[in-house]
């Protein structure tokens, strides 16, 4: 079989690199800052984007984070996964570009916040703010209907 990438796949390419990660804070009205991660991303044969982040988490120690993602011109949607050694859910990825070209939101189940027996819709949502700047925001819905961001992480290319 020979898969032959598309535009959105092409698109993907501008996440590859080394990456300097860092937050502001997590959650609504924090402003304690998290130490700077980085993440190391490339393609697997123009197709899939794999990358991979390390860092310490704030009270938490070391962590590892694996995200995957592709485009599946069947169903017309960026496809993916995100696992990280903080936790036992595998995040399923579905997605839609914007119009633009420079927002990708990824939607996903996972437990809830407000209640850890129930699951909840999640939206992962990257932003490129330029070829060195990107945002990844994530927000969940909350059982009133609204969506409530979790936070927000910036990536700069290191030089």
């Amino acid at each position: 079989m020979k898969v032959e990438p598309q535009k959105e796949h092409r698109w993907l390419e501008q996440l590859v690199g080394q990456w300097t990660v860092s937050m502001p804070g997590c959650g609504e009205g924090s402003e304690v800052p998290v130490e700077p991660w980085s993440e190391t991303t490339r393609m697997l044969h123009g197709v899939w984007l794999v990358s991979e982040g390390e860092g310490e988490q704030p009270g938490g120690g070391p962590a590892t984070t694996i995200l995957t993602l592709g485009f599946d011109p069947a169903r017309q949607c960026f496809i993916g996964s995100w696992i990280g050694s903080m936790m036992t859910h595998m995040w399923i990825y579905e997605g839609t570009l914007d119009p633009a070209g420079k927002v990708l939101t990824l939607d996903t189940v996972g437990p809830s916040f407000e209640d850890q027996s129930k699951t909840t819709r999640y939206q992962d949502i990257i932003t490129i703010e330029d070829d060195n700047n990107r945002t990844l925001s994530s927000r969940f819905l909350a059982e009133d209907g609204t969506w409530k961001p979790v936070m927000t992480v910036h990536y700069r290319r290191k030089a």
